[in-house]
């Protein structure tokens, strides 16, 4: 697997809020080292920069691709011979997507009409980080369609019916203490009210928004939620489980269409 370096860029980026198009107010604010592990130990603090040629990136990637298909087949067996639990399958699956599918894209540029299906080639949209990661993974899902939609939509593709937790509050800090109470361990969908979508991963406590980020460093990166420019400007959120969602995991195992 390889680990890209969350880009931290100096100077002031487009504060364009990429689904709704609305021009925001330029703010510094502090950037710090986040956490990216090969294990799930996020309390070590790294910065890799690697310096790859295009084509060991790709050829990697589809290694991983290849590596996730394998998974959910012998995973799928597993479960229906009992040797593994439904919960063995919900670990296996956010550690595959979070550990190594998704870090071949820190560092990615984020663009308002990026698609690009490669790591590091191109740019890509928060909705087409979100679905081209999912996909990739290897649920059965059309990533056009889902990456073009309102976050409450996504919101509700992603669900496959189970439920979507509506936050609104009156500041963001409220909102974090909400949403720190609503999640356990594991990964979620967030909807930004109607202005972006991104991870969101509990992992030994703490909140990280995974995200195609249109503030700095503008890329695809890893950051603290109670910490991140673009959470702070937002007080209504859509959540959605992905690692706790049965119904979503079922049909990764059986290849069944999201949408």
């Amino acid at each position: 697997m390889f680990l890209f370096s969350i880009l931290l860029s100096l100077g002031f980026s487009n504060d364009i809020s990429p689904k709704t198009n609305r021009v925001m107010h330029h703010s510094t604010a502090a950037v710090r080292t986040l956490p990216v592990s090969k294990s799930t130990n996020f309390k070590e603090e790294k910065t890799l920069v690697l310096n790859i040629a295009s084509d060991s990136i790709a050829d990697s990637y589809a290694s991983t691709k290849e590596d996730a298909h394998q998974l959910r087949l012998r995973l799928k067996k597993d479960l229906r011979a009992g040797t593994i639990s439904i919960d063995h399958i919900k670990t296996a699956f956010a550690d595959q997507l979070v550990d190594k599918i998704i870090p071949h894209w820190y560092g990615t540029p984020w663009s308002f009409g990026g698609h690009t299906a490669t790591p590091n080639e191109g740019k890509i949209a928060c909705g087409y980080f979100i679905s081209t990661t999912l996909r990739d993974m290897g649920i059965n899902i059309n990533r056009y369609k889902l990456a073009q939609k309102l976050p409450i939509d996504e919101a509700k593709m992603i669900s496959c019916g189970s439920e979507i937790t509506q936050v609104e509050q009156e500041t963001h800090e409220k909102a974090f203490e909400e949403i720190d109470t609503l999640t356990q361990e594991g990964l979620y969908f967030i909807g930004f009210d109607e202005g972006h979508v991104g991870y969101l991963l509990k992992r030994e406590g703490e909140l990280f928004l995974i995200h195609s980020n249109y503030l700095n460093p503008v890329s695809v990166c890893m950051e603290t939620l109670k910490e991140s420019r673009v959470f702070n400007r937002f007080t209504k959120f859509h959540l959605v489980a992905i690692s706790h969602n049965d119904a979503l995991l079922q049909r990764w195992l059986d290849n069944g269409t999201v949408m």
